[in-house]
C-alpha cells in the first residue's frame, strides 16, 4: 500500500520523514516540487507536483491519502479517497462536510481519520487517558462535580515584545481571532464572540510553575461526548482553549481593535506586516505548551485531580510545532495500514492501546511530558 502525502509545509516534514525512514511506500505531492525535494529529496525520489487529477489516477484501493494542505482541500480529497477505496488522514478539525461523509466511508470500508495532530490530536489522547484513569479510580462517583480544562499554545521560547511569533500562516491566526467559542463555566454554557473578551489566567504545573493567558477556542461542548463523559455527570467547567504568554493581550490590543471589521485585503496586509516583524529567525527555537486537566470534587473538596502537562521546544530535530503536528499524523497512517482504526469518520482514537502507544511516542518528541497528581 502506498501513502500519498500531500503538502510539505512548515508542520509537515518530521512525520513524513519518519514514514519514509521506516520503510513505507510513500509518494509525496506538493505544489512546489523544489520545496518538497529540499524537505525529503535526500530520502525519496517519488516527488510529484500536486494535481488533483493526477492524484486521483495514482490512488488505489487500500492506499492512504494524507492531506497536510489548507483545510479547504480536505473534503475534496476525502471524497476522492472514498471513490477509490483509499483511506484518508488529516490533522484538522472535523468539519460538518467531513462528518457528512461518514456513511459513505463506512460503505466503502475506508477510514477518514482527522484531528490527529497537536491540537486537535495529542490533547485528545491526554483527555482519553485522564478520563479512563478517573473512571477506574476509587474516587469515581456519579455525583462528583467535574471540571475539565485543555489549553495549548505555540509560543517563542525566548519571549519577544509581541509575545508571539508566527509558525503558521498569519492570516489563519488573525481569522481564528474572529471565531466565536462555546464552553461551560460555573455549570453554565458560555458563548463568547471574541476571544479577547474571555481571557483568563492559567497556572501551568510545569517543573518551574508558569502563568499564561488563556481563552476558549471554538465549540468545546461536543468534545464531552467524544471524551466519554457520562451525560449524568455534573460538569462545572469544560473548556478547550488557546494558551499565550503573559502580556499577549496587551501587546495585541491594536490588532483586536481592527481584526473584527477588517476585510480580506486588509487582513492580508496586516498579516504580511506582522510576519515581517515577528517571524522566527533561521534556527530559532519555538516552544509548545499543553496542559490537559481533569478535576473531580465532592462536597466542595477535590477527590481526584490530575494534569497531563507537556513542554517542548525546537532543537536539532527542528521545530517543536512540526514534530508535534506531523509525527502523530504518521502514527495515524500506520494505525490505518494496520487496520487498527475502524471505517468511517473518526477523530484521534480513544482505544487504550493506541492512546498509550501514541503518547509513548510523544514522550520522545517533547522535552517534558508527565502526569501531575495534585493530591499526592
Amino acid at each position: 500500500m502506498t501513502v500519498h502525502w500531500c503538502g510539505t509545509g512548515l508542520s509537515s516534514v518530521p512525520g513524513l520523514r519518519r514514514l519514509i525512514q521506516d520503510g513505507h511506500s510513500v509518494t509525496v505531492w506538493n505544489r512546489t516540487v523544489d520545496k518538497a525535494q529540499a524537505a525529503v529529496g535526500d530520502l525519496i525520489d517519488d516527488i510529484r507536483a500536486f494535481d488533483p487529477t493526477d492524484l486521483a489516477a495514482a490512488l488505489k484501493e487500500g492506499d492512504v491519502l494524507v492531506s497536510m494542505l489548507p483545510g479547504d482541500w480536505h473534503v475534496q480529497l476525502a471524497q476522492m479517497a472514498i471513490a477509490t477505496k483509499a483511506h484518508f488522514v488529516s490533522s484538522s478539525y472535523i468539519a460538518p462536510e467531513m462528518r457528512a461523509l461518514d456513511t459513505a466511508a463506512k460503505m466503502a470500508g475506508v477510514a477518514l481519520v482527522n484531528e490527529v495532530g497537536l491540537d486537535p490530536g495529542i490533547d485528545h489522547l491526554m483527555a482519553h487517558h485522564l478520563v479512563a484513569d478517573y473512571m477506574k479510580s476509587p474516587a469515581y462517583h456519579i455525583d462528583n462535580v467535574i471540571s475539565f480544562k485543555s489549553y495549548c499554545g505555540g509560543v517563542p521560547k525566548v519571549p519577544n515584545a509581541f509575545r508571539y511569533k508566527f509558525s503558521w500562516a498569519p492570516v489563519g491566526v488573525l481569522k481564528a481571532l474572529r471565531s466565536p467559542s462555546k464552553s461551560i463555566r460555573h455549570f453554565t454554557e458560555l458563548e463568547v464572540k471574541r476571544p479577547w473578551d474571555a481571557i483568563s489566567r492559567y497556572d501551568a504545573p510545569l517543573p518551574q510553575p508558569e502563568t499564561f493567558e488563556v481563552y476558549p477556542n471554538r465549540d468545546s461542548l461536543p468534545f464531552m461526548a467524544d471524551y466519554r463523559f457520562d451525560p449524568r455527570w455534573k460538569v462545572k467547567e469544560f473548556v478547550r482553549g488557546t494558551l499565550r504568554l503573559n502580556g499577549w493581550a496587551e501587546a495585541w490590543s491594536d490588532i483586536f481593535a481592527e481584526v473584527g471589521t477588517a476585510d480580506d485585503a486588509r487582513l492580508a496586509e496586516m498579516a504580511e506586516d506582522l510576519l515581517a516583524k515577528n517571524a522566527y529567525a533561521e534556527g530559532e527555537a519555538d516552544r509548545v505548551v499543553m496542559c490537559v486537566d481533569l478535576l473531580a470534587e465532592r462536597d466542595g473538596r477535590a477527590v481526584w485531580h490530575k494534569t497531563y502537562v507537556m513542554d517542548a521546544w525546537g532543537d536539532e530535530r527542528g521545530t517543536a510545532m512540526a514534530r508535534l503536528v506531523s509525527v502523530p499524523v504518521s502514527l495515524a497512517v500506520e494505525a490505518v495500514l494496520n487496520r487498527e482504526i475502524a471505517p468511517g469518520v473518526t477523530p484521534a482514537p480513544h482505544d487504550p492501546k493506541l492512546v498509550t502507544r501514541w503518547l509513548d511516542e510523544v514522550q520522545t518528541l517533547a522535552q517534558h511530558l508527565m502526569v501531575v497528581d495534585h493530591l499526592k
